[in-house]
């Protein structure tokens, strides 16, 4: 454990040294947060807006503005746990791009060992970036419209706990092979441009197609979107409720804006997501454990 313990701080050290990457991952969720709160945040405005009017409601403007801002925050947190993940998990790249990897390998450190420390250096790296912009995004809510809960911010950050776990198993797997820049900004490039919309945080899925919207539901990101979406959005469909919004009404809301997902027709409960995103956070780590097997018995 000694080792472990000092291959994950030298992971650590050297990615929040590397201000290339660090800055890199810590620039998404900021640069996100201001794109969504400069363009998307009208757009989805005066969608809300005319809805809810086009329904007979009169809707205050801190109510459209915490229902917004849900829907921004749990996108912004959706995409930058997956996205700041495979940015931290770069260093597992450059070591095998410096030789760092086959010195460490020289020396009495266990293959296993070495792999683990990887995982758990970017675990920890991307947790610390991504509750740091839970914080802001927190803050933007207390602006444009709170109404959330302590239940609801406990349960928000469990959320992002979870999608970084996933999102630094996903990471873990990608990398695994990648052995030059090129591969590294390749991956880095296609993962941000598009895992936001495979998860539903840049569009909801509720307005793609119907064979996409199978498609998509057969994703676990898709999931960790949602619950995003119930937690950071509870307080407002709880006060719509409390001013009279017709129950018709909030569940269509609920439905465009993917705080309820269906599997083939089926409603999918939040206990279900959770299950599917725990299932996935398995089996990506399995699979990381077992290239390191096989690549260990290659090297044999």
């Amino acid at each position: 454990m000694t080792g472990l313990g000092a291959l994950i701080r030298r992971n650590t050290k050297l990615y929040f040294k590397d201000k290339g990457m660090f800055f890199t991952s810590l620039i998404t969720p900021l640069i996100l947060l201001v794109l969504y709160g400069t363009f998307l945040s009208n757009v989805y405005e005066d969608s809300f807006r005319s809805a809810l009017e086009a329904a007979g409601a009169t809707v205050p403007d801190k109510l459209i503005g915490g229902c917004v801002g849900g829907q921004l925050v749990s996108s912004l947190l959706a995409v930058s746990c997956v996205t700041v993940a495979f940015c931290s998990n770069l260093l597992m790249v450059q070591d095998k791009i410096t030789g760092a990897r086959r010195d460490l390998t020289i020396a009495p450190v266990k293959p296993g060992t070495l792999a683990l420390s990887y995982y758990l250096s970017t675990l920890l790296s991307t947790l610390l970036i991504c509750f740091a912009a839970a914080g802001v995004c927190l803050g933007y809510l207390a602006y444009v419209g709170w109404y959330l809960t302590a239940g609801d911010v406990a349960a928000l950050l469990l959320d992002v706990a979870l999608l970084v776990l996933f999102g630094t198993a996903l990471s873990a797997c990608v990398n695994f092979p990648l052995s030059t820049n090129g591969q590294a900004s390749a991956v880095g490039t296609i993962v941000s441009a598009g895992y936001g919309f495979i998860c539903g945080a840049y569009m909801p899925i509720s307005q793609f197609s119907e064979g996409l919207q199978k498609a998509i539901s057969f994703l676990p990101g898709t999931y960790g979107t949602s619950l995003l979406r119930n937690h950071a959005l509870s307080g407002v469909f709880e006060e719509m409720s409390a001013q009279g919004f017709p129950s018709q009404v909030v569940e269509a809301i609920r439905d465009s804006v993917d705080c309820n997902l269906y599997f083939f027709g089926d409603k999918v409960a939040l206990p279900a997501m959770y299950l599917v995103l725990a299932a996935a956070i398995v089996i990506a780590v399995g699979l990381y454990v077992l290239m390191n097997v096989l690549s260990g018995r290659k090297r044999k």
